[in-house]
């Protein structure tokens, strides 16, 4: 009945897409031939880039701005809007943008475009959910209060038109790599007017706009046209790009195979044997940063303390990942072997503690009746996951085997989509335990883990807090080499074992595939398109 429901949604979905494509096409009954058709849904909040923290929104963001940096599809970092980055220290900075950039409103982009936008980014008030970025600039602490200490991070300071400098609490291995980051993009003055209403029709100066005012069609689509104003490094190789939003990834791919979609950038589990044969030389597999985890609020039943530390062990030991892996995702994934990502620089896969996600049902069962004597369990752990990804098959298969190795009522609940468990999720009223990814933003393991686990952070979605784990990821931003780095990441990530944060369950490979429609087009580091440079036929 399930599988029926999202099928009739789906087709509701590109009905309502098919009208609205109609009614504003230029002529042509269409969209227009060099306009690349992408696989989207609906983005979970209105498109402020330091709002933005799930990847349905952060697609189309990062095609609407153009920041210090840019990376390319195999993660390298090039200036876009930086003229100069200089430091002696990796403590302080001096920081010159190129001139002659503007808005596509025409306002110029400017020094102070930058540090207004990270000051709206930092400030208690405003609710970002991309406020830990600027957890390592001066002054922060101040507007991260609650209520705020000041408005403005003493960190930053505008010297004229074209340059400011940022003063950083210790010296940092990863800040200039992390400037192409959306959090770091600029703002013209008029969002600041009413930030939900720009966030709905966005101006920026990236390489794409927005087609038209209104052109998002909530559940329907975002049409996006090439910017002629950008001069940067990512010029568009196509016309524009549709995100085109979907119920299900199954309706995107038989689209893909109907020549109605262009491009997808993840295959259905139930096409995984079958898409290299479909598409033959237009289907792609690349390893990615992305990983997959099931994460339990403390607030949750059995869960607080250390009962909840012995439970999420016991769990973690209960999932049979490697089996997982093989019967559903065909080697397209593999077990997690940390809190990050495999393809990320200085990954170690002998993180100490990491023996917890090995599946072992004899200690499984014996930590988990460690638990029961502190309090026995009562009631089902439900693991939730939006119905609109691909994720039902391997989180039933999950929650199957915990309820066969630990013998209890173990099931998976679908939420109907992305932004709605998104948003239960953030808002801490998800009351289960609940699937959540993370898909790199810029190449670094320090990306992953300050995001996510880091005191105070809003996309901290499992509420973890360890004073030792946060000051060794300052230990580790501090490191005189990049190698000292990855050895302080490794003692953070004890930590996070230690405490057992979330349950990591799955890496990535992301899988795609195009239609023959598009003559080229690849996905880049991060699992999402290269979509610039994604060409047509």
């Amino acid at each position: 009945m399930r599988v029926k429901t999202i099928t009739a949604l789906a087709a509701a979905a590109l009905l309502a897409a098919g009208l609205a494509l109609t009614a504003c096409s230029s002529g042509d009954g269409g969209v227009d031939a060099g306009v690349v058709t992408t696989f989207a849904s609906e983005p979970q909040n209105p498109l402020v880039p330091t709002n933005t923290n799930e990847n349905m929104g952060g697609r189309v963001v990062d095609r609407l701005w153009a920041g210090l940096k840019y990376y390319d599809a195999d993660g390298n970092a090039h200036d876009e809007m930086a003229q100069s980055i200089e430091t002696t220290d990796r403590q302080h900075y001096k920081i010159t943008i190129k001139p002659d950039w503007k808005f596509t409103n025409g306002e110029p982009v400017t020094a102070k475009s930058f540090v207004d936008a990270w000051n709206y980014g930092a400030l208690s008030t405003n609710g970002q959910n991309q406020n830990w970025v600027f957890s390592l600039i001066q002054g922060y602490d101040d507007l991260a209060a609650n209520p705020p200490k000041a408005q403005t991070m003493s960190g930053l300071k505008v010297v004229d038109d074209h340059t400011f400098t940022v003063d950083l609490k210790n010296p940092s291995i990863d800040f200039t790599l992390q400037l192409g980051f959306a959090p770091y993009y600029p703002l013209p003055s008029v969002a600041y007017k009413d930030m939900k209403a720009f966030g709905e029709n966005p101006i920026g100066n990236g390489p794409y706009k927005f087609a038209r005012n209104g052109a998002w069609q909530h559940q329907v689509s975002i049409d996006l046209v090439t910017n002629p104003d950008y001069h940067g490094g990512r010029p568009p190789k196509n016309k524009g790009l549709q995100f085109k939003m979907y119920q299900s990834y199954e309706a995107g791919y038989n689209d893909l195979l109907g020549g109605n979609l262009d491009t997808i950038d993840r295959i259905p589990n139930n096409a995984l044997t079958t898409f290299k044969k479909d598409l033959g030389d237009r289907a792609i597999v690349k390893p990615t940063a992305q990983s997959e985890h099931i994460g339990i609020q403390s607030s949750l039943p059995h869960f607080g303390g250390q009962e909840g530390l012995l439970r999420r062990k016991a769990i973690s030991m209960a999932i049979n990942r490697e089996q997982i892996s093989d019967t559903i995702f065909h080697g397209t994934k593999g077990p997690a072997k940390d809190f990050t990502a495999s393809t990320l620089p200085g990954f170690n896969p002998t993180v100490p503690g990491n023996e917890v996600l090995q599946y072992n049902p004899s200690e499984a069962k014996k930590v988990w009746a460690e638990a029961d004597a502190i309090s026995p369990w009562s009631g089902k752990f439900e693991i939730a996951y939006n119905a609109d990804g691909t994720h039902q098959a391997w989180v039933e298969a999950t929650a199957n085997s915990i309820k066969n190795t630990l013998g209890i009522d173990a099931s998976a609940t679908p939420l109907p989509t992305f932004k709605q468990i998104r948003d239960q999720v953030h808002s801490k009223t998800i009351g289960k335990a609940f699937r959540y990814g993370w898909q790199g933003d810029y190449p670094s393991m320090l990306e992953f883990l300050t995001s996510q686990y880091q005191t105070g952070s809003e996309t901290n979605d499992v509420g973890y807090s360890d004073p030792e784990f946060d000051n060794l990821l300052v230990q580790a931003q501090s490191a005189a080499t990049p190698e000292d780095s990855y050895k302080v990441i490794t003692q953070a990530q004890a930590v996070l074992f230690r405490d057992m944060a979330d349950i990591p369950v799955l890496d990535y490979k992301g899988t795609g595939g195009y239609s023959e429609n598009v003559k080229s087009a690849k996905l880049a580091w991060s699992g999402l398109f290269d979509f610039e440079n994604i060409e047509k036929n």
